[in-house]
């Protein structure tokens, strides 16, 4: 009997013991929680783009031939039309020194029908038959020069070489892709980024952009909005967008960058981090317990969200909200954050 009396006693204590664990929260789930914090909204379209001069050519090989010269003028200024490789072109001077062959011949045959049409001993038909000839050859052999000619690659505009690709031996294509040159003015430079169908509505001239490179991390990069190509990507479902860069820019020709336009902008206004919000309303933290409460939101940035009603700078938000939080449940508070900065 005594034995009964005293595990009836310990059962008691043990729930009393429980019960205040549980009235204190301590089987209850830890939510982290922070304060809505006051600052600057901005509503922004995201795009990549790679940077590339504002003034730049690419020079390809019209014909697929051997290099048998390539100019050592990687990051040197060329002037305009400075040669800066050559193609092999003995099939076209071989063509080319029998076509004149032929027509000097022609020419030889012409003054000779010449005089013996005055002289009324050769047929009129038989120098016009001739003189046709002479022009054609003429005309393939300035057809063979200009073949000739485009052997010879040029630089296409005064700049800098700005890369260069290939080597003497190699065969030079034909393709998009073949580049050999790449000639330009290091600055200016600009962004040509691909902005969604959906967003570019909201992108216009002017709009400040703020820009991402994994070359400079946390470095802040700007530009801006200069031009919006008039004609989408049916395929990407993209537009091009060009975003001029200040001539201070640290970025390299040819580096790739994630880029915010910002297109429209609120001071001092209520924050939060947009995982703080789920379903349209936040759980606040109160005695203990979560209560839940539906926000109005306004601007939506890359993290932050304006609150525009619902919650004040004096509650304590939890986040990140999940979808296990239920109104009423009761938590315990872990570690409070500094603030939705």
């Amino acid at each position: 009997m005594l034995f009964r009396l005293l595990f009836a006693v310990l059962v008691l204590a043990a729930g009393a013991g429980a019960y205040a664990y549980w009235e204190r929260g301590g089987f209850s789930p830890v939510a982290q929680t922070l304060a809505p914090v006051r600052g600057d909204a901005a509503e922004v379209v995201y795009a990549t783009g790679v940077v590339e001069p504002q003034r730049w050519a690419k020079v390809i090989a019209l014909q697929r031939r051997r290099i048998v010269d390539l100019c050592s003028c990687e990051g040197r200024p060329v002037k305009k039309d400075e040669v800066l490789a050559r193609l092999d072109d003995s099939q076209e001077q071989a063509l080319l020194a029998e076509f004149v062959a032929r027509r000097n011949r022609l020419q030889g045959d012409v003054e000779r029908l010449t005089g013996l049409v005055q002289r009324n001993i050769a047929p009129q038909t038989q120098l016009d038959q001739t003189v046709t000839q002479l022009r054609e050859f003429e005309a393939r052999i300035e057809a063979v020069r200009e073949r000739i000619n485009e052997l010879v690659l040029r630089a296409p505009m005064e700049g800098v070489v700005l890369r260069r690709d290939g080597e003497i031996g190699e065969i030079a294509g034909t393709g998009a892709n073949d580049v050999l040159f790449w000639v330009g003015q290091p600055r200016p430079l600009r962004v040509v980024a691909e902005v969604n169908e959906e967003d570019v509505p909201r992108v216009r001239v002017k709009q400040t952009v703020l820009l991402r490179s994994e070359g400079f991390r946390g470095q802040r990069l700007h530009a801006t909005v200069a031009e919006i190509t008039p004609k989408g990507d049916p395929q990407t479902k993209t537009f091009r967008v060009y975003l001029s860069l200040p001539d201070d820019t640290p970025l390299l020709i040819g580096m790739s960058v994630e880029a915010n336009i910002v297109t429209r902008e609120k001071q001092d206004v209520l924050l939060l981090p947009a995982e703080a919000i789920i379903g349209g309303a936040v759980f606040v933290v109160t005695d203990g317990k979560l209560a839940r409460r539906p926000v109005e939101t306004g601007l939506r940035g890359t993290r932050m969200v304006e609150i525009v009603a619902g919650v004040s700078a004096r509650d304590r938000v939890v986040s990140p909200a999940t979808a296990q939080l239920r109104d009423g449940q009761r938590v315990r508070v872990g570690d409070t954050l500094a603030g939705a900065k």
